[in-house]
């Protein structure tokens, strides 16, 4: 074979290890998405749960106007599932917020799993990335 036949080769093998790579990258990016847009979705269905906790009379089992007594077993019978995991951060109290915390299966950017919270207030709620 010429040279040039031998660099035209490796040119070859140089571009489609890059573009190898950049698939790969690309795929791990999209999967990392794929997770935190599934994690907010069970949070927001947990959150919707715990509003109707709330405002469902302490004689059928909730909280009537009042987040006390909530827990994650309130809301659900599985705690996790095939996006991530979920706890009710502390003891909810009265009218203030309840913190439904939720950890995917994926790595976030820095290399840790990602987290998502949830903070449902009985009106209304927010979503927080930390990672």
């Amino acid at each position: 074979m010429g040279q040039q036949q031998l660099l035209l080769i490796i040119l070859g093998v140089i571009v489609v290890g890059i573009a190898v790579a950049v698939g790969i990258t690309m795929f791990q990016d999209n999967a990392v998405s794929a997770n935190r847009d599934a994690v907010t979705n069970d949070l927001v269905n947990l959150a919707a749960r715990a509003q109707q906790y709330y405002r469902r009379p302490q004689a059928l089992g909730g909280g009537s106007n009042n987040f006390t007594g909530l827990t994650l077993a309130k809301l659900t019978s599985k705690p996790s599932n095939a996006n991530g995991a979920y706890a009710v951060v502390g003891s909810p109290t009265g009218n203030g917020p309840v913190v439904i915390t939720g950890t995917g299966v994926e790595k976030g950017a820095d290399g840790t799993p990602l987290i998502m919270t949830m903070n449902v207030f009985p009106d209304s709620t927010y979503v927080v990335e930390t990672n």
